[in-house]
């Protein structure tokens, strides 16, 4: 995932702007990912990435200050495909520790969710 990429010290350009590329496309499966378990976990039908934040907050496996960072994670991720400057890259960049962060935090809170047994998730 995005954890090994910031081992590098004083990245070059090219090495920030692959970390930035993988932050793009590793929220993509997340968000995605996410969507899926929503739906078939918690029977909830949301398309949007936000809105899959949000249903993560409603079922609690998000707090509030989760649920900010995920959504300025949203935002992030739409300025990098849509925006492309120096000072932009460098405070995507900076931010992108935190959302590797919690994107660990986010699948590891789905694996728990899953591993328990399928009554057990009927009954909540």
């Amino acid at each position: 995932m995005l954890q090994h990429l910031f081992e590098v010290e004083n990245p070059t350009t090219v090495e920030r702007d692959a970390v930035i590329q993988r932050f793009e496309y590793t929220f993509e499966a997340f968000w995605k990912v996410g969507k899926l378990f929503l739906r078939e976990m918690e029977g909830l039908e949301i398309g949007s990435p936000k809105g899959v934040i949000r249903g993560f907050l409603q079922i609690g496996i998000f707090t509030e200050d989760q649920t900010a960072l995920a959504l300025d994670m949203v935002d992030d991720r739409n300025l990098t495909s849509h925006a492309y400057n120096e000072d932009l890259a460098e405070q995507i960049y900076d931010q992108t520790g935190d959302y590797a962060d919690l994107m660990a935090n986010w699948l590891a809170a789905m694996e728990k969710a899953l591993e328990r047994p399928e009554e057990v998730r009927n009954n909540e």
